[in-house]
């Protein structure tokens, strides 16, 4: 059946597995085998279709095998069923059945070598086993795929084969079960006492745990009325304004970092301070990070009141951190913590992966100790509206087979909510790492620990070389190919737009498999719960325009393919597509007016914003041109502004690249260097020789001093280019022109 329809799909021939043919069609469309072609099939009538089929040796040689098929569709009588929707994601009605066993009958077979299986195919726990310290099963299964429990005693040792069980597989129909009363059923043994099975079949009609929708959370918008009067009152004093703002003529500013290892980390420590200096800190709305940027973040909303402090405490122990030798993270000390880390984690039901340990070294790294501090604890910074409210960015990407080029989904993680806003869904932070089915939460997990989920942020070491193909040749080929995707979206198939690599023909055997890992697959990613998982696609969701907003991939048309079917979620840092964490800042219901853009890259300072640009225009969200001459790409300055007048929704984007161009003279803003300073201004940021490189773990006190002043110089040297974008947003919102605000500049200095 389909996810809200009432038809349903029988085949003759030919059996695919039934979710990929129940989800393709969401609804009387079906995509044709090997075709790009599609199929139609109404209620009452047979279809016959011919369909090309193809394997991987036939790929090379251009033969193909055909497969006739016979397809009807026919009515489902019975009540109509009662679905949750967004128009894009589907939950459906689902049952929760408990299966209860004898413990002491349990343990006994056990003991003997003798092991109790339960399954229900179409359930999201499919089969459990028995063992000494579970006597009680929960299967949860949609009510609509008319599941069955299959229950059966075999040996230990063998293989599950029918041959080699110790009873026939007692099969009772859950339907059949009146809901809500508990039953008794008997397994019979072979030359043995029958077992008893206890089964009580539940309706969860509880509220779903996954929120389908793409408003904001209840918390965020509580949040927002805070936090625009801070902002309102912040704006009339650092503006001068004569009266105060209505709530109307509050701009909404963000602060967007991009990520870029301890280098981001310190850089931003200096970007913040100086914003705090000119009082800005309290005008903006929002704060994103992505990567390294989030260890920034993560320490600051440790503390509840930290924008209302100097920063200039928490930079003091960052720089003892950065600075310190970290010799003995892999200690055997450490080692034995990490192992019963790791070993409780697994226990209690968490996905392991080497990002768990790379979270745990990392922690060490930072903080030289294990914090019970959770993502949820900075709640306490948002309750007044005191400071900014943070997002860190991530991609779900895909485990093999697709580079990022091909498929990633942007996610975001608030104190608030997670979620993956191509599909209006998210879930209460605290939820995250639990297990999911159909909207609902089916085994709950304790919240994980925030260096968990910066170890999913900042993940380092989850590149393939499927990743790192589009990125060996220049920036402009990528675009120019992605673009002509987007453009012919509708033709591709998954299949034809998968990169094939083959290994070189001299390779066999395990070689061969070790090649192929390397090219195809991602072991070290960040796994983690599906939250989406089992959730159906409405039969329109390609046509819904929200879902259009997020659509940037030729997977994005083919529903099997896409992430409610996938067991986990695979989570890699940003970097390995664009370098930015705006992605929660171009939703359209946040209404940011003002991007304060903070770049840690080397090299190619507007790269990331020029790719950011190029990628907001394809999608069509409101974002002003970034175009710079062939001087400013040469010899960058400190700040540019950039704007569209034509286009009120495109928000006013102020750019702070990583550049040394006036501090290697000033110490200050209008102050010079004396000759014996001069050399506290050389900041070397060449890509190739930077003491600041991406995978560079140590700087020395020097360093560390060079780049915090460097960026706290840039932001406060360019103080009245920011007064000027701002105040132009501020009569935006009035209603008023946008004054002289050029399209893009350079900043001078005094």
């Amino acid at each position: 059946m389909c996810a809200c329809g009432c038809h349903l799909l029988q085949m003759k021939s030919f059996r695919p597995k039934p979710s990929r043919i129940l989800t393709t069609l969401s609804g009387t469309r079906l995509s044709t085998l090997g075709s790009r072609e599609k199929l139609r099939v109404r209620p009452g009538e047979r279809v016959r279709e011919t369909f090309a089929l193809k394997s991987e040796k036939e790929r090379c040689s251009k033969k193909w095998e055909s497969l006739e098929v016979e397809f009807w569709m026919e009515k489902i009588p019975g009540p109509p069923e009662y679905v949750i929707t967004n128009d894009v994601l589907v939950s459906r009605e689902v049952w929760c059945l408990e299966v209860q066993v004898d413990s002491n009958e349990s343990r006994k077979y056990l003991k003997e070598g003798k092991n109790l299986v339960l399954t229900v195919p179409a359930s999201h726990e499919r089969t459990q086993k028995a063992t000494e310290e579970t006597d009680t099963f929960y299967f949860h299964c949609v009510k609509a795929w008319e599941p069955v429990l299959k229950a059966r005693l075999q040996k230990v040792s063998d293989k599950e084969d029918d041959r080699n069980n110790l009873s026939d597989t007692l099969t009772v129909p859950l339907k059949f079960l009146p809901v809500g009363h508990k039953v008794k059923v008997t397994l019979p043994v072979r030359h043995n006492v029958p077992l008893q099975l206890y089964l009580q079949l539940n309706d969860c009609t509880e509220k779903l745990d996954v929120r389908l929708g793409y408003d904001l959370c209840r918390e965020e918008q509580e949040f927002l009325q805070k936090r625009k009067r801070v902002v309102a009152s912040a704006l009339k004093r650092v503006l001068h304004l004569e009266r105060d703002l209505h709530g109307h003529e509050v701009p909404v500013i963000a602060v967007m970092a991009t990520g870029g290892g301890l280098r981001a980390m310190s850089a931003m420590f200096g970007h913040l301070l100086a914003l705090q200096k000119l009082n800005l800190l309290d005008c903006v709305t929002y704060l994103t990070g992505a990567s390294g940027s989030t260890w920034t973040l993560a320490d600051l909303y440790e503390h509840a009141d930290w924008s209302q402090k100097t920063l200039e405490g928490p930079l003091r122990a960052v720089k003892e951190q950065v600075t310190k030798c970290k010799r003995n993270l892999m200690s055997m000390e450490h080692l034995k913590y990490y192992h019963k880390e790791l070993d409780e984690r697994a226990k209690a039901g968490h996905v392991s992966s080497f990002t768990t340990l790379w979270s745990l070294v990392q922690e060490m790294f930072l903080h030289e100790r294990p914090r019970k501090y959770k993502l949820t604890d900075q709640r306490k910074a948002l309750e007044h509206g005191q400071n900014p409210l943070p997002f860190y960015a991530v991609l779900n990407v895909k485990e093999e087979k697709f580079s990022t080029f091909k498929f990633r989904e942007w996610t975001e993680f608030s104190p608030y909510e997670v979620a993956i806003p191509k599909y209006g869904a998210s879930i209460r932070s605290e939820f995250f790492d639990s297990e999911f089915f159909m909207g609902r939460r089916v085994k709950k997990l304790p919240e994980s620990r925030i260096c968990y989920l910066e170890g999913l942020w900042t993940n380092i070491f989850t590149r393939n070389l499927l990743d790192g193909l589009y990125w060996s040749s220049n920036s402009n080929e990528f675009w120019e190919r992605w673009a002509k995707d987007m453009v012919d979206i509708e033709k591709h198939s998954p299949e034809e737009d998968t990169t094939i690599i083959e290994p070189p023909s001299c390779l066999s055997g395990k070689l061969y498999e070790m090649f192929q890992d390397i090219m195809t697959k991602r072991p070290l990613l960040g796994k983690s719960h599906n939250f989406l998982r089992g959730l159906e696609f409405h039969k329109d969701y390609i046509h819904q325009k929200k879902f259009i907003e997020w659509k940037d991939t030729v997977l994005d048309s083919f529903p099997n393919n896409l992430t409610p079917l996938q067991k986990y979620l695979c989570l890699i840092d940003v970097g390995y597509f664009i370098n930015t964490s705006g992605a929660a800042l171009f939703r359209p219901e946040r209404n940011v007016d003002v991007i304060i853009s903070l770049d840690y890259g080397l090299g190619n300072v507007f790269k990331q914003l020029e790719m950011t640009y190029k990628y907001c225009k394809i999608q069509k969200i409101p974002f002003p041109k970034v175009e710079l001459s062939e001087e400013e790409e040469k010899n960058p300055k400190e700040c540019y502004v950039f704007s569209d007048p034509e286009d009120p929704r495109a928000p006013i984007v102020i750019h702070f690249p990583l550049v040394n161009d006036t501090f290697k003279e000033f110490k200050e803003p209008g102050v010079k260097r004396s000759l014996s300073e001069m050399e506290e201004g050389k900041v070397n940021l060449e890509n190739n020789c930077s003491p600041y490189y991406l995978i560079r773990l140590i700087y020395s006190p020097e360093n560390f001093d060079k780049l915090v002043n460097l960026s706290k110089y840039n932001i406060l040297n360019n103080r009245d280019l920011l007064l000027q974008a701002i105040q132009s947003a501020v009569e935006r919102k009035r209603g008023g022109r946008t004054g002289n605000l050029p399209s893009h500049s350079g900043a001078e200095y005094a």
